[in-house]
Order: structure tokens, then C-alpha cells, then sequence
């Protein structure tokens, strides 16, 4: 019997660039994609952390344009496609037009998961570009499978060649991934992809979910490399998908070598799973707040885990980092007022 192709997506250098506070260095990311175009990934992304022109006081200064990274990306990836990530209101549609003159050919537009409309002209305008262009809903945890569905339906309209789900705080258990999954899969007519965070270390487990609920895309980072406790691990997830019998086109042994030979010495800590992170998960707050909720704690002189937990009760998503600081100072004026 034939396998299952399964795509696999790597975001080591978008995502992971949250984990070295986006400085990434051409000669880094000429290392890094072209060890991925090499061992048989079919997707390499290559962005700041919060998608093109990310680069803000808000989110975290690039230390190099980001435009240059791209054009040093597409010299060495000549098997896989190459892809940006773009959040309508961050990046327009003329900063998409910039990234494909330099070397990308895939865009993934990413909105919170009930702001499917934002994304609409930024669909349209890539596929009139030549570019294959997926709609990528984030902070799924947020919405049930059917308005999920609902939302994913607008991305299909406009054009979109597929549909990512991303479990953007790390709170989805299995289940969670499956219900969603299998609700796309079987309402759309386009393929599903989806997209963890290991918040509760329960990354690889999404991902295996997903794949046996339908989802034919996956991302991944080597070494896990990404925002909050970081992504799947991607040399991780291609072992697991292959004694299950799947396949991923990847080479396996390089797929190691690339992650601990080329990502693992530049990786500013081990992405492991501490204190803070895994309160992400549990409170179900955007992954890459955390730097920012470090920051304020600090500045404040607050527990990282109470900020969590309130930015969690208020429900607040990505694009709104710049309250984190608001919200901290708010609750140091209470307890300075309860002294």
C-alpha cells in the first residue's frame, strides 16, 4: 500500500527567530535553508517572528533587514518552496510584492481565528502573483471546530490552497487538534495544515493528531526552535511519522544533523519547557508573549505566571503585546494600593 505523503513545513527560521530575539544573520540563514532544502523539507519559511516587516519596537527589532534574509534564503533553496509569513496590518500588501522579488513563492497569511475577512485582499493579491498562498488562523483554542470551518470557508473563497491551524498558546490537547482538524477535512475541498506550539509538551502529539484527523501539512522547527516552549521538533516528528508509516520526503539522519550540527550551535538556550512557557499553555496566552511578559514582570516586580494568568482571563490575542505592559502596570497599582 501506497504512504500517505505528509508535507512538512519548517519554521525554524520564522518562528524560531522569537527564540534568538530575531537576529538571525544571513550566513545563518544560508546554513540553516540550505540544510533544509538539502534533507528534503518541502516548505521553508523565513520571516521575523511576527511575519514580514515584524521588525517594530512593538514586536522585537530585526538585527538584519529582513528582505536580505529572504534573497539569501532563495540562493540555497532550489528544491523546496520558499515562504513569509504575513499578519494583515503588520505587513501590506506591497511588503508581499518586496518579500517575492526577493525569492518567496508561498505566503501564509495569519489572522486571529475569527478575522478570516482581514486576510481576504492579501489572498488574492498573491495568487495574482503566482504565489501559492495558504490562510493560517491562529489562537485556535479560541473558537469551536464549526466556526473554525466558518472561518476557514473565507480563506477557500478567495483562493487559498490550503487551510493552517495554529494552536498559537500551546493549549490544545490531542483532542482538541483532532475535533478541529477533522471539522476542516471534512468542509473543505483544499488540504489542512496545522501548526504547534509545546507549551504543554504535547507538540509531536498534536502534530500525530492532526495527521490522523486528515491534516497533510505540518509544521515543524529543528530542535523545536520557537516562541514560548517552541514548536514540534522537527527531527522528532519526521522519526515518529516514520515508523508510523508515513512519509515526508525527508532524509531522516539529515534532518539530525542539520538540527544539531547547524541550528543547536546558535540557539541562544535549550527550548525547553519552564515555568513561564508552560503557563502559556495553561492560560492559553499568545506564545510569543512571553519575552514581553518577562520584561514587564521585571520592570514591575510581579510574578511572570500572575501577568499569564490575567492576560489569559482577558482573553487577549497577537498584535496586542503592547498591553502587556498595561496590564502589569495595572496590576502593581493594586498591590502597591493594598500595602
Amino acid at each position: 500500500m501506497e504512504k500517505k505523503r505528509i508535507h512538512i513545513v519548517d519554521t525554524t527560521l520564522r518562528d524560531g527567530s522569537h527564540a534568538v530575539s530575531h537576529s538571525f544573520s544571513p550566513e545563518q540563514v544560508t546554513a540553516i535553508a540550505g540544510g533544509l532544502d538539502k534533507v528534503g523539507v518541502d516548505i521553508i519559511e523565513c520571516a521575523h517572528g511576527d511575519g514580514i516587516t515584524g521588525s517594530t519596537f512593538n514586536y522585537g527589532f530585526s538585527k538584519y533587514d529582513e528582505m536580505e534574509l529572504i534573497s539569501a534564503a532563495s540562493k540555497v533553496i532550489h528544491n523546496a518552496k520558499q515562504c513569509i509569513l504575513l499578519i494583515p496590518g503588520i505587513g501590506t500588501i506591497d511588503d508581499l510584492e518586496e518579500a517575492y522579488k526577493n525569492g518567496a513563492r508561498v505566503v501564509r497569511v495569519a489572522t486571529h481565528c475569527t478575522e478570516a475577512d482581514v486576510g481576504i485582499q492579501h489572498i488574492q493579491a498573491a495568487k495574482k502573483m503566482g504565489m501559492m498562498a495558504v490562510g493560517f488562523l491562529m489562537m485556535v483554542h479560541m473558537a469551536s471546530p464549526e466556526k473554525l470551518l466558518e472561518q476557514a470557508k473565507i480563506f477557500e473563497a478567495a483562493g487559498a490552497d490550503y487551510i493552517n491551524l495554529a494552536d498559537s498558546a500551546g493549549y490544545c490537547l490531542p483532542q482538541d487538534v483532532t475535533d478541529r482538524v477533522t471539522a476542516l477535512v471534512n468542509g473543505l475541498s483544499i488540504p489542512v495544515g496545522f501548526h504547534a506550539h509545546n507549551n504543554l509538551g504535547v507538540a509531536v502529539a498534536n502534530s500525530i493528531a492532526a495527521v490522523e484527523a486528515g491534516a497533510t501539512y505540518i509544521d515543524a522547527t529543528c530542535r523545536g526552535l520557537g516562541a514560548g516552549a517552541g514548536n514540534t521538533q522537527l527531527e522528532v516528528l519526521a522519526a515518529v511519522l516514520d515508523r508510523m508509516g508515513y512519509d515526508t520526503g525527508l532524509d531522516l539522519y539529515g534532518v539530525m544533523d542539520v538540527a544539531e550540527e547547524v541550528v543547536e550551535p546558535i540557539m541562544h538556550r535549550p527550548q525547553v519547557i519552564r515555568t513561564a512557557p508552560l503557563m502559556l499553555g495553561y492560560a492559553g496566552v499568545y506564545s510569543s508573549f512571553l519575552l514581553h511578559t518577562y520584561r514587564a514582570a521585571e520592570k514591575f516586580g510581579l510574578n511572570p505566571r500572575d501577568i499569564l494568568v490575567e492576560l489569559g482571563r482577558r482573553r487577549m490575542v497577537g498584535g496586542q503585546e503592547d498591553m502587556i505592559v498595561d496590564v502589569a502596570y495595572q496590576m502593581a497599582t493594586e498591590r502597591d494600593g493594598k500595602k
